[in-house]
């Protein structure tokens, strides 16, 4: 990627590559627009899977989400779980759900 792309990566994902106590990003703002690139067009293949789901199956959207959440954290995904968050978030957000939140399923 360039570095005179347009891409805008937002906030929320940049945070991922932040780590805490710091301001600034683990990676280089080429490999951070990559990864949102990626992300962004998961979640957004994800919208009519997530659809399907909730209508044939009957499961609310939580359920959905956690499903999808699940999914996404298999050992051979191409998702680290920081993303697979972020993609179910932004799922959510692509369908006029509520916020899963930041958690993973399970978490407390």
């Amino acid at each position: 990627m360039s570095e005179d792309s347009q891409l805008v990566v937002p906030p929320s994902f940049v945070a991922l590559f932040v780590p805490p106590g710091r301001i600034k990003p683990t990676a280089p703002r080429h490999a951070i627009a990559e990864r949102y690139e990626l992300c962004e067009d998961l979640a957004q293949a994800l919208v009519e899977r997530a659809q399907a789901i909730h209508f044939d199956t009957g499961a609310d959207e939580a359920e959905v989400l956690r499903r999808v959440r699940l999914g996404l954290a298999a050992p051979a995904g191409v998702v680290d779980a920081a993303e697979g968050g972020w993609i179910t978030r932004r799922l959510a957000e692509l369908l006029g759900w509520p916020d899963p939140g930041e958690h993973a399923p399970g978490d407390a």
